[in-house]
């Protein structure tokens, strides 16, 4: 945002463009214009990243089975790292390296697959080693996990920004946040590639490429344009439409239904991550240490959601032993309970946000929607019990790429919303977000329990 607030004044001369006290820069930066700019600026950085991973998601998840994940993981993160990188630059040499350069930050990050494909790499991983009774709990964790390392992260931000800023200033002092990530982002590559034992057996390997290379030869050779010609993106979405014995419109249904809501609740949550932080610093004059605040209170309200209501309501529901006596074929009603009330209470927290005037409110509805957490993990779950443990990895790749497009058009839509109505009535965009959940809220009540039709069989096909 400084960045393009700099910009926009050296190239849009103004009343009071001329010298101002650095001390004064966030007032300066504070008005509709900058806060509609930054909004652009973070949809066309979510563009070159949606699309570019949209494109490389499916194969790099293909890839993982072949070569293992581990390898991959390191690949995914050397592209953030890559990024984090060129928006040093562009902060530490402004006159020299263009802040347009951090969009290009953002593409090699969607080459390399982005932290989509470093979820679906970890979930894979969790599948490798896991039995299918306890995929969810593991998810859950993994979802605890993220949430954890987003509340913790920005409020520790705010405070370096805020205190490091008294003595080498305010670009300086958010510049070390960046170094900061950069070397976590170095310390998880030697993490990884060192210490993290692969989950897929040399011999798994070996037969993934093995049928590989025959299905290569069954299609016959072909050049690279033919090879281009033939690209289907959209050719990881069949195994949400199967056909063949032991199929139903039962299951595809659910299927579809399951896929739906998750991708419109990953679209939003996406769509709304960048909107919240420039209508904050706008509507209520929030900084780093405010805004990092806010950010570790919802979600640490989403961590306790997911490592102890949702642990604990399991519990007195299913039992000690419900996870071993539960069927794996479909969700049951405890998971679609699970799945209405929290896209329910992501609905009711985005509608809050349009209508609350301070910031104490404001931080009141997100705690609100973090209750909407447990969603994510609860469609996870619940889109593998439809399907045999051999096409999990498969499911999770189209998850993937519909979560790369959710990621497009999320930010796309949202980000363009605020901007053309910041100077009319800037909760517009809030008020959309909650009609978006309203309407997977809908979808949900649609998806069925299991039965003898809402599964694979293993007779089935694609």
């Amino acid at each position: 945002m400084n960045l393009v607030c700099d910009e926009y004044y050296a190239s849009s001369p103004d009343p009071i463009s001329g010298p101002v006290d650095p001390g004064q820069q966030p007032d300066r930066c504070q008005t509709d214009a900058v806060s509609s700019r930054s909004s652009l600026f973070l949809l066309y950085g979510s563009l070159c990243s949606g699309i570019l991973s949209a494109i490389t998601s499916p194969k790099l998840g293909a890839l993982s089975d072949r070569f293992g994940r581990k390898k991959l993981l390191v690949f995914t993160t050397t592209g953030a790292l890559l990024g984090e990188i060129l928006t040093i630059l562009a902060a530490k040499y402004p006159q020299t390296v263009h802040a347009n350069w951090i969009l290009v930050g953002y593409a090699l990050d969607g080459l390399a697959g982005s932290f989509i494909v470093g979820m679906a790499l970890a979930h894979s991983y969790a599948t490798d080693c896991t039995p299918p009774q306890k995929r969810n709990v593991a998810f859950g964790y993994f979802h605890a996990c993220l949430f954890t390392g987003i509340a913790v992260g920005p409020v520790v931000a705010g405070y370096v920004i805020n205190e490091r800023a008294r003595y080498v200033g305010k670009t300086q002092a958010v510049l070390l946040v960046f170094y900061i990530a950069l070397a976590c982002h170095v310390f998880f590559i030697l993490f990884v590639n060192f210490l993290v034992p692969e989950s897929l057996s040399a011999k798994r390997q070996e037969a993934a490429r093995q049928r590989h290379r025959e299905e290569k030869e069954r299609n016959g050779p072909s050049d690279w344009i033919n090879q281009l010609r033939n690209i289907n993106l959209l050719a990881p979405l069949k195994i949400l439409w199967p056909t063949g014995p032991g199929t139903s419109s039962a299951l595809r249904r659910n299927l579809i239904l399951l896929a739906a809501t998750d991708t419109i609740t990953f679209g939003v949550a996406m769509g709304a991550m960048g909107v919240v932080v420039i209508y904050t610093n706008l509507q209520f004059g929030w900084q780093e240490l405010e805004s990092g605040r806010f950010v570790s209170v919802v979600n640490s309200a989403r961590v306790l959601t997911l490592l102890v209501a949702l642990p604990i309501v399991s519990r007195l529901v299913r039992g000690k032993n419900g996870t071993r006596k539960q069927r794996n074929t479909g969700s049951d009603l405890f998971d679609l309970s699970l799945i209405r009330f929290a896209v329910f209470f992501d609905t009711v927290g985005y509608l809050a946000y349009a209508l609350s005037r301070n910031g104490a409110l404001f931080m009141l509805s997100g705690t609100v929607a973090a209750v909407g957490g447990i969603g994510s993990p609860a469609l996870g779950s619940a889109l593998t019990k439809h399907v045999p443990p051999d096409r999990v990895g498969q499911l999770l790749g189209a998850t993937g790429l519909l979560h790369a497009l959710a990621r497009v058009l999320g930010p796309t839509v949202f980000n363009g919303i605020y901007s053309a109505t910041v100077s009319s009535y800037r909760q517009t965009v809030f008020v959309c977000l909650a009609i978006t959940f309203g309407a997977a809220f809908v979808l949900s009540w649609f998806i069925r329990p299991y039965g003898k039709h809402t599964a694979y069989f293993p007779n089935s096909r694609c």
